[in-house]
């Protein structure tokens, strides 16, 4: 399993387990995120601390968010903050 698969599959059982709320192709047909809008942009990257990937999920349920899936990257959108986990 490369490097993106095991990401993907980490956030999925972590979604799952935490019950959060995910938006991803299977709910939506396209999204259009644009971060120069944000007045604070945070980025994750990930590298195979499971850590990382629970901090940001962690997020979600502070500010009553949602989690938003594009390709390999998930965004969690708050007011003017946005919050970025990629592949790092």
């Amino acid at each position: 399993m490369n490097k993106d698969e095991n990401f993907l599959k980490r956030v999925y059982e972590l979604v799952s387990e935490m019950k959060l709320p995910l938006i991803d192709e299977r709910v939506q047909d396209d999204v259009k995120i644009k971060a120069n809008n944000a007045i604070t942009v945070v980025k994750f990257s990930f590298d195979e601390d499971k850590s990382i990937i629970r901090g940001f999920l962690g997020l979600t349920e502070y500010f009553h968010s949602v989690i938003i899936k594009t390709k390999n990257k998930f965004y969690i959108p708050n007011d003017h903050k946005l919050f970025i986990l990629e592949v790092g």
